[in-house]
């Protein structure tokens, strides 16, 4: 069993963009907000965090974030290339000038309390895109509504760190 100490926490993630001089945005749908929230709750983080989307409705994913609208179309909101999309959009949503963000976190999935687009409560996709790396993550959760919105938000700042490592 591990100790708490030694989980990734916003916390780290904000300490390793620091060190990078990296920016980060967040793009998100079932955590609604949570992710960008746990990032600038840490003293500092604005030094590195833009912003964030939170494209709750999905033609928001294709309106805001420039998800193509005819694969939400086949394949709904909670799809892997929905996610990766979503990321990558956020990097450009985010830009200042012309200077893109440089890590775009993405999460989108089902929350519940019932499936959607045949995808079973607990199904989630976390994205997220650097200039150099993207990563994909599918996650099976379980749980009440809270904690899957809650273990997506972890998921998405560990995927996050471990890709900037």
């Amino acid at each position: 069993m591990t100790d708490a100490a030694d989980q990734p926490t916003a916390g780290h993630l904000i300490a390793r963009l620091v060190d990078r001089g990296w920016t980060v945005a967040v793009a998100e749908s079932l955590t609604g907000g949570m992710v960008v929230s746990s990032l600038v709750d840490i003293p500092g983080a604005s030094a590195v965090v833009r912003g964030g989307i939170v494209a709750y409705a999905t033609p928001l994913k294709s309106t805001l974030l420039g998800v193509d609208a005819a694969l939400l179309t086949r394949q709904g909101a909670v799809d892997p290339l929905v996610a990766a999309q979503m990321a990558a959009g956020v990097r450009f949503a985010t830009r200042i000038g012309d200077q893109p963000t440089d890590v775009g976190i993405a999460t989108t999935g089902v929350a519940g309390p019932t499936e959607q687009d045949g995808h079973a409560v607990g199904t989630v996709f976390v994205a997220v895109e650097t200039p150099s790396a993207s990563r994909v993550v599918e996650l099976a959760l379980s749980g009440s509504r809270e904690r899957i919105r809650a273990e997506a938000t972890e998921a998405a700042v560990r995927v996050a760190l471990e890709l900037l490592s």
